[in-house]
């Protein structure tokens, strides 16, 4: 085992993260946390997706004697934190389904004989009575239960193992327990120590922003042709997820970027399950692949250089979306989080909400998840308030890296076109949809308009002198600030909501954002937002050293070095082992398996330089 011994937990915290993670000082509350641990006591942590969450239960379990039992529901994210930990000199092994059985007989080998720091665990099998006796016979350090949130029936990755994990507690009373989570809102949170620490500990409340990534939301014109401009403007050759709403919109969505020259491929649950990981681990291996998918895909990789994450079509709340986006830029190296959507995506949504036959505390939970991520969308102002807010935390705004920092847009007092619009809903019957309604504030005498009689109607052409597009982004807000709710019979139909009285008799007054007009043709040419020179030759030499290297040992490249420390490396220019130990990433281990390699690959740069003929690239 590879635990060290000192005097001072916090010197050997400070040791442990250096020497073996590569890094010279904590982020956040990590080392609190840490303290916490090491020094027995239960812990909940909440810490945003590529905050340094693994380190808060990996350096305690170096640092008491015993095993970690890692609590995890994702089988691919304890196979790659394992083969990380491995890269790192760590002893650590799985035990779940994936495993043949001499394979897994093995580990349960290892795990008796004192020969693993961290073993990791889903919960069917540590719930059933051979493995819980087996733990009984080791000494244990601690407990790690990851995704904590998944206990949570009011959440949307409601895992019901996790609410039999109070067995812990129970039958490990001693032994401290450390519940960890990216995403949870005040109810979640309660439920985690309510069931996971009945018997108390310690919460961690590190912050939720990501300043390395920019949010941007804009309306849906022709969604695929603005992805594609996107990409092309900010990320070319960059790895990304696009996240659809349905598996067929994934599958065209995927069939066009291919089309177009991109690498892309989809992931539903209705692929096979053969096709569904060749293609996930296509992904965890390849650089600059794309991933158009539902909600499906995701969870449990721990792919660091995930560009940009990409929203088709609205997400089902504000807290999948901040999950789902949280999944870019884990190295902590700029990203985007883009997102379009329209009336119809809210229709969809409100339809799908009111159809549900969950029990009516839950529906009206979701509810309100749904408006905070419409209001979220319509905000006119920095996005970071409002999405830091529904997790409980306060924001300054002007963030300085979100679409409405950068070009702020511009309001108006849409009162009176709200009341227009609003009452031929009224006069139309509460039945029609936006195009109908639409024609009729217009004064078009369409036929269908002239079938139901509406050029008859009082608000017929009173609207005249506001544009078609204008018209429908007035419904669309109407309709994301619940004044309009969409037909319960999925007709498509707008009808009035009992808050609209108030402003369709005047006494309040409404502002609305002005649409962006669509954005002008973007050169294809890559402007990468990675701080680094993405086309030089030293990126391209040191990359594909990683990538012949990576496949040389059967693992993703990130496992070998994340983009961020070979960006390090570039600026470093070292040029003995010593300076390399210095580089943010390269620890002990690393610095003793690779590198000799990379100092040979930038040394075959040089010589290439000065016109030498270069060093093929180690592997």
């Amino acid at each position: 085992m590879t635990t060290v011994r000192a005097t001072e937990p916090a010197t050997e915290a400070e040791q442990l993260l250096k020497s073996v993670f590569g890094y010279e000082h904590f982020r956040g509350r990590q080392r609190d946390i840490i303290e916490t641990v090491v020094a027995g006591s239960n812990a909940l942590v909440l810490m945003p997706t590529g905050g340094g969450k693994s380190l808060c239960y990996q350096i305690p379990a170096l640092i008491r004697p015993g095993t970690a039992v890692v609590v995890s529901p994702l089988i691919a994210l304890m196979r790659d934190q394992v083969e990380a930990l491995a890269h790192n000199g760590v002893a650590a092994a799985v035990l779940n389904s994936s495993l043949d059985a001499d394979t897994r007989r093995r580990n349960e080998q290892r795990l008796l004989a004192g020969g693993l720091d961290l073993v990791y665990v889903a919960p069917e099998r540590l719930l059933r009575p051979p493995m819980l006796s087996l733990l009984e016979r080791i000494e244990l350090s601690l407990f790690a239960i990851d995704e904590a949130h998944c206990v949570s029936q009011w959440g949307h990755d409601f895992r019901p193992e996790y609410l039999q994990l109070d067995v812990l507690a129970q039958r490990f009373p001693a032994i401290p327990r450390i519940a960890l989570t990216a995403t949870a809102d005040e109810r979640t949170r309660g439920e985690i120590a309510r069931r996971l620490l009945p018997d108390g500990g310690e919460t961690f409340i590190d912050s939720f922003d990501r300043p390395n990534i920019r949010y941007s939301v804009g309306i849906k014109q022709n969604a695929k042709r603005q992805l594609l401009a996107f990409i092309r403007s900010r990320h070319a050759g960059h790895s990304g997820i696009v996240y659809c709403f349905s598996r067929k919109r994934a599958e065209d969505t995927a069939r066009f970027l291919a089309e177009q020259g991109f690498d892309a491929l989809p992931y539903h649950a209705g692929l096979d399950a053969a096709t569904r990981q060749a293609h996930q681990d296509r992904f965890i291996n390849e650089d600059g692949l794309i991933i158009c998918a539902t909600i499906a895909f995701g969870m449990g990789i721990d792919k660091p250089d995930v560009r940009f994450v990409a929203h088709l079509d609205l997400p089902k709340s504000i807290e999948s979306y901040y999950q789902e986006t949280g999944r870019a830029g884990r190295d902590g190296l700029p990203a985007d989080a883009w997102m379009v959507y329209g009336l119809s995506d809210v229709v969809q949504i409100r339809q799908l909400l009111s159809q549900s036959s969950a029990p009516e505390a839950q529906q009206k939970l979701e509810r309100e998840r749904l408006e905070s991520l419409l209001a979220y969308c319509e905000h006119a102002g920095c996005r970071r308030p409002p999405l830091l807010g529904y997790l409980g935390e306060d924001h300054a705004g002007d963030c300085g890296n979100c679409d409405n920092c950068l070009n702020p847009p511009e309001t108006w007092d849409a009162t009176e076109a709200a009341r227009m619009a609003l009452s031929c809903v009224y006069r139309t019957g509460q039945r029609f949809g936006a195009t109908h309604l639409v024609d009729v504030l217009l004064g078009k005498e369409t036929e269908r308009v002239r079938q139901f009689g509406h050029d008859r109607v009082s608000t017929f052409g009173i609207g005249s002198d506001i544009d078609r597009k204008s018209w429908h982004s007035v419904l669309r807000q109407l309709l994301a600030a619940g004044h309009l709710l969409p037909d319960p019979e999925g007709h498509g139909g707008l009808r009035l909501s009992e808050q609209c009285r108030e402003l369709l008799r005047g006494e309040v007054s409404i502002r609305m954002r002005r649409d962006a007009a669509p954005a002008a043709k973007t050169s294809s040419k890559t402007r990468t937002t990675v701080d680094v020179d993405t086309e030089s030759s030293e990126w391209l030499a040191l990359k594909s050293w990683r990538l012949e290297t990576a496949r040389a040992e059967e693992v993703p490249p990130y496992v070998i070095f994340h983009d961020a420390t070979l960006a390090a490396i570039l600026e470093a220019r070292p040029s003995t082992l010593e300076e390399l130990a210095t580089v943010s990433g390269v620890g002990e281990h690393k610095l003793a398996r690779y590198g000799q390699q990379v100092l040979e690959v930038l040394d075959g740069l040089e010589s290439t330089a000065v016109g030498q003929p270069a060093i093929r690239p180690a592997g």
